[in-house]
């Protein structure tokens, strides 16, 4: 399931990144020139009606599938194969140590003994993968590889999605882990390629607010919070009387009044960095760090005027957005100002552009 060894090589077909949240669908298509230079192709964003996708379960089949047609067809593209991601809440992950040496068949059946253990479902009833790490630390006789499964409803509702939009689902990944791919190529564009530089990503969902430390590629720590920007929503509508997909857009696009800035945005932009400030204290009460190098925003709410600097204030450590196509050249059929103000959203998609080229 989750697609690391060998899918690709040289030449491999183009592949869009679709993310699909409880507040809309995100598609990203990615090229890499013979340098390696990234190119955005293209980007597009449909938004969902509130109830359509609940804690990653699509509740409204048809109405997904036509959203996902939607922008797909919005985008322009002419790509087929896709990558998908389901929310970590839906798959069960687990690090285990095999000896080393073993081949592909060996490896296979000694995941499947393994995956008993942790897995609390038949295994007829789950789709299961695997990836080889790397040598396991300290002994050399050893692999860490990493287990995944999640229920086969769970992909096959993903699956369908996709081919009622006429795509070709090939990568089935964890959202968490497509966010690391693309803040990873973040990370190493700075200084000495960002090596031992702490960096907290939150990812501001419309829910939930979810934290990752990564350091050297590692994840260090994890938090989910009950909080997010369908919060700041509906406070919007009971301002303004609009409806919630009219409250939505205009929050995305910044077009508020100036009441409703004043008396309601800048007040959750304020609670928003309080809750990050107590989630990093969690992180330092709970491991021997005490700091961090960068707190790196993403998701819709990340874009909210003033929010790094209330994050700033409140944890003293830098902050920005995770602008995931930073560095990028951008391909003529993007529209650069929409996609400039709206790529913090793409974090995930691209990320799982990203995996056409990197295993």
């Amino acid at each position: 399931m989750i697609s690391l060894s060998g899918l690709f090589r040289k030449e491999a077909p183009p592949l869009l990144g679709l993310d699909i949240s409880s507040s809309s669908v995100k598609l990203v298509e990615l090229r890499q020139t013979l340098s390696g230079q990234w190119v955005l192709e293209r980007c597009a964003m449909e938004l969902l009606e509130r109830g359509w996708v609940t804690d990653g379960n699509i509740d409204k089949f048809d109405e997904v599938a036509a959203a996902v047609q939607r922008v797909v067809k919005k985008s322009g593209t002419k790509a087929k194969n896709v990558a998908m991601a389901l929310p970590s809440s839906a798959v069960i992950t687990k690090r285990i140590v095999l000896p080393a040496g073993l081949t592909e068949a060996e490896l296979e059946v000694q995941v499947e003994s393994e995956a008993n253990q942790y897995i609390p479902f038949s295994l007829d009833e789950v789709s299961l993968d695997f990836c080889v790490i790397g040598p396991s630390p300290g002994n050399d006789a050893d692999v860490d590889v990493l287990l995944a499964a999640s229920r086969k409803e769970k992909i096959q509702d993903l699956q369908g999605l996709a081919e009622a939009a006429g795509l070709n689902p090939v990568i089935v990944d964890v959202e968490p882990y497509a966010s690391r791919l693309a803040v990873g190529r973040l990370i190493r564009a700075l200084p000495n390629q960002g090596a031992n530089t702490l960096t907290v990503l939150f990812e501001i969902g419309a829910h939930t607010t979810s934290m990752q430390v990564l350091r050297n590629e590692e994840l260090l720590y994890e938090r989910d919070q009950a909080f997010g920007g369908a919060q700041l929503t509906q406070l919007i509508v009971r301002q303004s009387g609009w409806s919630v997909e009219e409250a939505e857009t205009r929050k995305r696009s910044g077009e508020l009044p100036d009441d409703c800035t004043a008396d309601v945005v800048r007040p959750f932009v304020d609670q928003l960095a309080q809750e990050i400030a107590r989630a990093l204290q969690f992180f330092f009460t709970s491991t021997p760090y005490n700091q961090v190098d960068q707190i790196l925003l993403a998701g819709g709410s990340s874009a909210l005027p003033g929010l790094t600097q209330a994050v700033t204030h409140q944890t003293t450590f830098v902050c920005k957005q995770a602008n995931p196509f930073e560095g990028m050249s951008i391909g003529a059929r993007v529209r650069e100002r929409r996609m400039r103000r709206e790529a913090p959203s793409y974090l995930t998609s691209c990320g799982l552009a990203m995996r056409r080229f990197v295993q």
